[in-house]
């Protein structure tokens, strides 16, 4: 399995998944509350998906995956700002997903906007930063 390819694959998740939360912040813009918590728990769903098969793949399939992959490249330092950004995102999508769900209006709005900016930072360094080649 090659890391680039691996990494290449998850760019593009991550580039299709913000396509989604695009759509849902229009849905939830345009009046439409339903749609924006379908719209939602698909992201959830995939972002989870994508989150899970990396963890198999980098810990059970090829633990060493990665080993020599971000150091020969120079990135290092640009894999720990991603996830510096990535970590704090994953794990908010739990609480957005339970306030969402349970109406909790205004601290689903507020931990929304923390996590658009982490999302921003996900998105930005990994699909521009990480190397992928």
């Amino acid at each position: 399995m090659d890391p680039g390819v691996v990494i290449l694959i998850l760019k593009i998740a991550v580039i299709l998944v913000t396509i989604l939360l695009a759509c849902s912040l229009t849905a939830i813009l345009l009046g439409k509350k339903k749609l924006h918590g379908r719209i939602n728990i698909v992201f959830f769903a995939l972002t989870l998906v994508a989150l899970v098969g990396l963890e198999v793949v980098v810990r059970l399939i090829e633990p060493n995956l990665f080993a020599n992959w971000f150091e020969s490249r120079g990135g290092r330092g640009l894999l720990e700002t991603h996830l510096l950004f990535a970590m704090p995102s994953a794990g908010l999508l739990f609480v957005m997903l339970f306030t969402g769900l349970r109406h909790y209006r205004r601290i689903h709005i507020g931990l929304g906007l923390a996590f658009l900016v982490l999302w921003t930072g996900t998105f930005v360094t990994g699909v521009f930063w990480l190397p992928h080649q």
